[in-house]
């Protein structure tokens, strides 16, 4: 009796995830070819992805100077226009001198990686795809419902402001991440108040909206690919929420869509990677820009990169476009929403956008 496809496919899901030892695990088998569950092919891809890479070196996502903007006015002023223009056209920028030490990046990064060599019997403990969970490891958070896997492995913290269990988090990166949650609730804070301050509202605006209420850390590790063309490290996507903060290792691979190509994000050490998610974009009215971004695997060298993700997580907490940002002339783009409502729009097999799905409709002169 013959099996279908479907019924292989969702045997080959299983033996993979029994395993519990990640894509890292087949790097480490010795594969010479990926198992077809990590194979795109056209029908999973998005419409972007065969867009055209610039390979102008000179072209870049801005790189914003934070040093002084707390002392003095002039330089936060520099700053904040800066900021305005990166959200307005790329949705992305890299911020330098923002305050965090380069020694604490460096070691988070260093840590995370010490958590991904661990042996498989060690990260087992932690392997877990229950979002309830504050603290769980997996490859594919989504294994048996989606379409296209992902060339990589996460580890994930949900750590509140309140995080009193510091047990809980693996050995191999306990201490470094307790210090850098802590530094990066505060950029988190800085960041809210100059993308206040970019739209033309007060420093606290978005702080009080609750676009800092809850962060989610996910760390996660890229391994060399054999064959790095078939696959994908992070398909096509746009962040669910308001802001996201995140630092890489020197390998690349993360590249941003703007005006219909893809540029390549280079790594700048020291730098923070900043770009906005769709809330962001939705309170704004589509004044700034939650940009498609993705994430190439590589043939040589295992990538790191820790994401911090600003949301609210609150069923009830409801959001439209800011009324000081509407007017008769710019009236409102989108209804009032939860954050639920842009993950229940998110996933789309014909290439419209969370946000596209729930555009308002246009009103007629």
């Amino acid at each position: 009796m013959e099996t279908s496809p479907s019924s292989d496919r969702m045997s080959e899901l299983k033996a993979f995830d029994e395993t519990k030892a990640g894509v890292k695990g087949l790097v480490d088998s010795g594969i010479t070819t990926i198992p077809r569950i990590f194979i795109q092919d056209q029908h999973t891809k998005h419409k972007f992805d065969d867009k055209p890479i610039c390979r102008d070196p000179k072209i870049n996502i801005p790189i914003i100077d934070f040093e002084g903007i707390h002392r003095d006015a002039s330089l936060r002023s520099q700053a904040v226009d800066q900021i305005r223009s990166a959200c307005e056209k790329w949705g992305f920028f890299q911020a330098i001198n923002h305050g965090i030490p380069t020694s604490v990046l460096d070691q988070a990064i260093d840590g995370i990686r010490r958590f991904f060599e661990k042996d498989v019997e060690v990260k087992k403990k932690y392997f877990s795809r229950d979002y309830s969970k504050k603290i769980r490891y997996c490859s594919n958070i989504y294994l048996f419902s989606a379409p296209i896997l992902y060339w990589k492995d996460t580890l994930s913290f949900d750590l509140g402001r309140d995080f009193s269990s510091p047990e809980e988090l693996p050995e191999a990166c306990r201490d470094i991440m307790i210090t850098y949650s802590n530094q990066m609730w505060k950029t988190g804070e800085i960041l809210c108040e100059l993308l206040s301050e970019a739209l033309g509202l007060s420093p606290n605006y978005l702080k009080d909206i609750g676009c800092v209420e809850e962060m989610t850390i996910a760390n996660n590790y890229y391994p060399e690919c054999p064959q790095p063309e078939l696959t994908i490290g992070v398909t096509t996507h746009s962040d669910p929420g308001f802001v996201t903060v995140l630092i890489q290792d020197r390998i690349g691979g993360l590249q941003v869509f703007c005006e219909d190509q893809w540029f390549d994000i280079t790594p700048v050490p020291g730098a923070l990677v900043v770009n906005l998610g769709y809330m962001m974009q939705l309170i704004t009215n589509d004044k700034f820009k939650s940009a498609y971004h993705r994430v190439l695997s590589k043939k040589e060298g295992s990538r790191i990169s820790i994401g911090s993700f600003f949301m609210n997580n609150s069923c009830s907490r409801r959001y439209g476009p800011i009324k000081d940002l509407i007017s008769a002339e710019n009236p409102p783009l989108y209804p009032e929403i939860t954050l639920k409502d842009i993950y229940n729009n998110q996933s789309s097999t014909e290439g419209l956008s969370a946000l596209e799905k729930l555009k308002l409709p246009r009103r007629c002169a």
